[in-house]
């Protein structure tokens, strides 16, 4: 029989997953290329010989999706697979018409083939976008496991923008970890909180790998989801995070929508912050989808580190600065920097556009949404250099510093950075220690 060809459409993650667990070595299919888009300098390289299997000797060539019409009518298309996220409803489906109207059918692939089984219990943690509050939900996971004596390892998902080979399967524990790795900064942003907390964390390429080392020191695998992606592994207790700063987003973007339906647990954050109206708007919708599911109400308070350092923005010009995805594909206008700013009495936010340089001058022109905002775009050392250059031009007293990291161990600057820090504290019952307790520990006891 000849085999389909195919092209996955990604963004250097879960295109990677899919091709992995349900292409590689299936000889009904021919994938041909992939596509990259969302992150910068990621669609001129190779998916690599080494991780491609048998029937790809000189690996698989990734190109921009812009090309994508060009490769299914050059390569008689069969498949295009969509395999990326934070995507609008609508969005997907205007990718789905210019597919079929290039002559291949388009299509999206479940978990039930693209999910792994572990050995061990899995706690995912996912979201209806990029910026919700999963990386606090999950260090809040691996609080409770820990304090009730279960080693928890995290696996974060993927975000392999360097060399794929060497980045087959990580593992992190220290910062000296980081460094070998050569993380950039969004990769730091997710690692460096759980380091901090003594919690291992794997990444990379291959899941099929990096799971079967995680479960070898671990009691339970937490998932760490990254955007609004559906988890890799298999859960046994599915958490899905959602934010009433972007009601409506939780039922109109891909697969954010999904991550809702399948979760048990439906987590709605930053209630102290969000407009009671919206956080209601959320809900009713959350509920309409997914009336199974336990509702927890949760707030993420931000506090300045250390609290002296709200002297250095008050009645200040501050520039702030904020989470990368969460600003750009994202969509937020705001984030918990600009908040501690607010809060602390900066006589001024600065507009950092005029200062921006380079690459992270393109980032406004990409996302005009953003206005008195700097994404820590760092992908690479190219532009973590003209992020260090932005933040220096930038007319400002001191940088107030929303993202998850200290800058100071990346970025030069003589001007003053204040760190904002923001953990998760559910506010209604039963909580997550009490769901973790009855739905993980206590089979845990009995095994």
């Amino acid at each position: 029989m000849k085999a389909r060809k195919v092209i996955i459409m990604g963004a250097a993650g879960r295109d990677f997953h899919n091709f992995n667990v349900y292409f590689r070595d299936n000889e009904e299919y021919e994938v041909v290329a992939f596509t990259a888009t969302q992150i910068p300098d990621i669609d001129d390289r190779k998916y690599p010989a080494e991780l491609s299997g048998k029937l790809y000797p000189d690996g698989i060539r990734i190109y921009p999706e812009e090309k994508l019409v060009s490769l299914i009518k050059e390569n008689n298309v069969d498949d295009v697979i969509l395999a990326y996220s934070d995507l609008w409803n609508h969005t997907v489906m205007d990718k789905a018409s210019i597919v079929l109207a290039a002559g291949a059918n388009f299509k999206l692939m479940g978990h039930k083939i693209t999910m792994i089984k572990s050995k061990k219990p899995v706690i995912s943690i996912c979201a209806v976008r990029t910026g919700t509050g999963k990386s606090q939900t999950t260090r809040r996971v691996c609080e409770i496991l820990k304090n009730k004596g279960i080693k928890a390892v995290a696996v974060r998902h993927p975000m392999p923008y360097g060399n794929l080979v060497a980045q087959k399967c990580q593992r992190f524990e220290t910062y000296d970890d980081l460094n070998k790795h050569k993380c950039t900064i969004e990769e730091r942003e997710e690692y460096e909180p759980h380091i901090d907390r003594g919690t291992v964390v794997y990444a990379g390429v291959d899941y099929q790998t990096i799971l079967a080392e995680a479960e070898k020191e671990a009691d339970v695998v937490v998932w760490d989801g990254g955007n609004n992606d559906m988890p890799f592994f298999q859960p046994t207790l599915a958490i899905t995070v959602a934010d009433p700063h972007r009601p409506d987003h939780e039922i109109d973007y891909y697969p954010g929508q999904v991550n809702a339906i399948m979760a048990d647990v439906l987590i709605i954050n930053k209630v102290q912050t969000a407009d009671i109206k919206n956080v209601e708007r959320v809900r009713k919708n959350l509920k309409k989808i997914n009336p199974n599911a336990v509702f927890i109400d949760a707030a993420s308070p931000i506090t300045l580190t250390p609290k002296e350092d709200a002297e250095l923005i008050k009645g200040k010009k501050v520039l702030v600065i904020e989470d990368g995805p969460t600003l750009t594909h994202g969509d937020m206008r705001y984030g918990a920097g600009y908040l501690a700013a607010q809060d602390a009495g900066a006589a001024e936010i600065i507009d950092p556009r005029p200062f921006a340089v380079g690459s992270i001058k393109e980032t406004y022109k990409n996302y005009s949404h953003l206005e008195k905002i700097l994404p820590a775009m760092g992908y690479g050392d190219t532009q973590t250099r003209e992020l260090e250059e932005t933040i220096n031009n930038s007319d400002c007293d001191a940088v107030v510093g929303g993202t998850p990291i200290n800058l100071q161990r990346i970025i030069k600057t003589d001007k003053p950075i204040v760190r904002v820090r923001y953990e998760l504290q559910e506010i209604t019952k039963p909580d997550l220690e009490d769901l973790i307790e009855e739905r993980i520990l206590s089979n845990l006891t009995k095994v």
